[in-house]
């Protein structure tokens, strides 16, 4: 049986570098955009729409914070009002990442992963955070940017991964006991965080996980 360890991180965190390197560790495969490509080939979509409305949301703010339901569902058929619809794109990229279990083992950033996937078995998900001054400093040295660009990207971009969560899933992103273990990459480090989250599949995944 496969097993799925899920990432959502705060920006300037480190999560993404964390889940790479731990994909490596465990020798699977790490699925970040590339789901928008695997979801393409299988709806027969451009990729091109995906990456579109993997970019943008559509609602106004307000509406996202008062959503309380969750839009993940079934795909459209090619003949159906909204088969192109942005909502009917992240279901195909849900059914996708479902698919992919089944045949695989993977570990997986973002993309409400933790959500669509919280009635499979295996599946340990984690949120990877770290103090705003942590986050703002590891910008400013990845783009070369000014401190004051820095907080308003990262502003910018946990903002629009709040309101996108909530729209599909209806949950608060910030809120920590949707997951399995939350982690503060600035105490940790990426060698005990790592170690953590592996230690952490160990006990969830049993004999599934390899020794």
């Amino acid at each position: 049986m496969n097993y799925v360890i899920t990432i959502a991180r705060g920006y300037g965190s480190g999560g993404r570098r964390i889940g790479r390197r731990l994909a490596d560790l465990l020798n699977i495969d790490f699925v970040d955009r590339e789901l928008l490509q695997l979801a393409s080939m299988e709806s027969g979509i451009n990729e091109a729409l995906f990456c579109e409305a993997d970019e943008r949301v559509k609602m106004p703010p307000f509406l996202f914070k008062n959503s309380r339901k969750s839009h993940v569902g079934n795909v459209l058929r090619p003949e159906q009002n909204g088969f192109i619809s942005d909502r009917n794109l992240f279901n195909f990229q849900a059914q996708t990442l479902k698919r992919l279990m089944e045949k695989e083992s993977f570990v997986v950033i973002g993309r409400a992963a933790d959500f669509i996937l919280k009635d499979e078995p295996n599946v340990l998900s984690v949120s990877v955070q770290a103090p705003h001054p942590f986050c703002v400093k590891t910008i400013m040295e990845l783009l070369g940017c000014p401190e004051k660009e820095a907080e308003s990207t990262i502003e910018k971009i946990d903002r629009y991964r709040a309101d996108f969560y909530r729209y599909y899933t209806g949950r608060d992103w910030n809120d920590q006991t949707n997951f399995d273990l939350c982690l503060n990459s600035e105490r940790l480090g990426d060698d005990r965080l790592i170690k953590l989250i592996t230690e952490a599949a160990k006990l969830k995944f049993g004999s599934v996980f390899p020794k």
